[in-house]
């Protein structure tokens, strides 16, 4: 059941204060580097449940006056043709897609910096798009010996032969559309540039995971190095901070390990580092908006669960090797964290086991399961969301929704115009169904008013659902997991 547990407003004031202060910090100009994703942050909102999926964009609007974006993109990745596994697109096509999105939030979009640069012809050619389509386009190169030859590297031969991003606001935070886009090195060959100029100006790093300010061990992060399996990411006591202060921190090992080669880059620069640790460098304010700890950490087992399914699914279709799933064995057992501790798998498996065939169970906000089953008119998912949406309305179960009158042209249109050979309504169409027949029914009206009550909500399907069932219940906000199971035994599945 969904229970509040973080404070989205009080973690966008503390969170813009900070970045504040950093500004002030270095003399009135910060890069800021930014990690995770800034737009539908939906795994934070999972773990932190009343984190909003735009709480960061929302944290940034109050830093707009004092703002503007640079967007980061290795070179290698357009050549690649390099896509976003949750939304399927190019890195190429994303940039794009942010760019919007930042204008369409009043956000300054300064420039896009193609990195790691070599004459890749994709590259070229985006580079060329960007310049018909009005955007600025800075260019960085290899350095080699990165990022150990510190000598070279701070040198005109290094981050001297970068292109120098000329920016106007005091805040310029760097972001990409994904992992290895150069985001780090982008804000560093910055401050060697500003430094040749004169111009005083500082590097940190936003971060929402790990939270430093909670224990190593707490769900919360734990559920974050469940979420980075597959890039084997480990939450880690940053030893530099400990040292410095006496305080135990948790960071991840990629920023220790990078630390001291960050930090002798500083010094090249500065003279001397402004920071003693990784944690020093981070802008993070998370830990300090969690009221409710225990509803946290509970989300937080759940999102482990999650991801450790999500795995198992990903290693059934062929996508992973399965090393995330053993890893994330590892840290369930570690943890003490059961698949039994979510209840509608074992709700699902014995609905399935009842029907002899696929079953879909969810757990509404009050804690009552409901399942459903295959049936000639819909799949199990489309089933059970329309039994959820009459026990939320408190309609009868033996009452139906959707006319026979409306379903069928439907199912006459996907076999017999579009070529599928599966009559039975998905998600989507079993929505559009319904919302037809709301219109004379009103007990389908009644319905529709519920869909907003399924958001945050639990389910698990006994075979790996179609991406349309997926995105749909992803859309509703229903946090759905599968069994590596396909309905069928046919070797290719869409």
């Amino acid at each position: 059941m969904f229970k509040k547990g973080f404070d989205s407003d009080k973690y966008a004031d503390l969170q813009s204060q900070r970045i504040r202060d950093r500004i002030d910090q270095f003399g009135g100009k910060l890069y800021l580097e930014f990690g995770g994703k800034l737009f539908d942050d939906y795994h934070a909102s999972r773990v932190l449940p009343g984190f909003e999926p735009d709480s960061k964009i929302r944290m940034l609007m109050q830093l707009k006056a004092d703002a503007e974006i640079v967007i980061a993109i290795n070179a290698d990745a357009i050549e690649k043709s390099k896509r976003r596994g949750d939304l399927g697109i190019t890195y190429d096509q994303d940039v794009l897609r942010l760019i919007d999105a930042f204008t369409e939030f009043g956000l300054y979009v300064g420039s896009v910096c193609i990195t790691q640069f070599t004459g890749q012809p994709l590259a070229e050619k985006f580079e060329q798009r960007l310049h018909q389509l009005g955007v600025k386009v800075y260019k960085h190169y290899p350095i080699a010996g990165y990022p150990s030859n510190i000598p070279l590297i701070v040198s005109d031969d290094g981050y001297g032969k970068n292109d120098y991003i000329e920016t106007t606001h005091s805040l310029v935070v760097v972001t990409a559309p994904g992992p290895g886009s150069g985001k780090m090195a982008t804000c560093l060959s910055q401050l060697y540039h500003e430094n040749k100029r004169g111009i005083k100006a500082g590097y940190a790093k936003f971060e929402t995971f790990p939270i430093w300010s909670i224990p190593l061990s707490h769900p919360v992060n734990v559920a974050y190095e469940a979420a980075t399996a597959d890039l084997n990411d480990v939450n880690m006591i940053d030893p530099f901070h400990l040292e410095a202060y006496g305080k135990t921190t948790v960071n991840y090992n990629r920023d220790v390990e990078i630390f001291p080669v960050v930090n002798a880059i500083f010094d090249k620069i500065y003279g001397e580092s402004p920071y003693k640790s990784p944690t020093d460098m981070g802008v993070n304010m998370a830990g300090f908006a969690i009221i409710d700890d225990e509803a946290c950490q509970e989300a937080s087992r759940q999102e482990i669960i999650r991801r450790f399914y999500l795995a198992k699914v990903a290693t059934r279709q062929g996508l992973s090797d399965g090393s995330d799933v053993t890893k994330l064995e590892m840290i369930m057992s570690k943890s003490g964290i059961d698949t039994s501790d979510r209840r509608v798998i074992g709700a699902a498996l014995v609905r399935a086991d009842q029907t002899n065939g696929p079953a879909v169970a969810m757990e509404l906000p009050d804690g009552r399961i409901v399942t459903g089953k295959t049936t000639d008119l819909l799949g199990p998912a489309s089933a059970c969301l329309l039994n959820a949406l009459k026990v939320l309305a408190g309609v009868d179960h033996e009452i139906p929704l959707i006319s026979p009158n409306v379903i069928e042209p439907i199912q006459d249109l996907k076999v017999n115009h579009m070529g599928n050979h599966n009559p039975r309504l998905h998600t989507d169409e079993t929505l559009i169904a319904l919302t037809i027949s709301a219109q004379t029914n009103p007990v389908a009206e009644l319905c529709m008013q519920q869909i907003g009550k399924l958001a945050n909500i639990d389910a698990h399907s006994t075979t790996i659902l179609s991406s349309v069932d997926v995105n749909i219940l992803h859309k509703l906000g229903i946090n759905i997991t599968c069994e590596p199971n396909y309905e069928t035994k046919k070797l290719y599945h869409k």
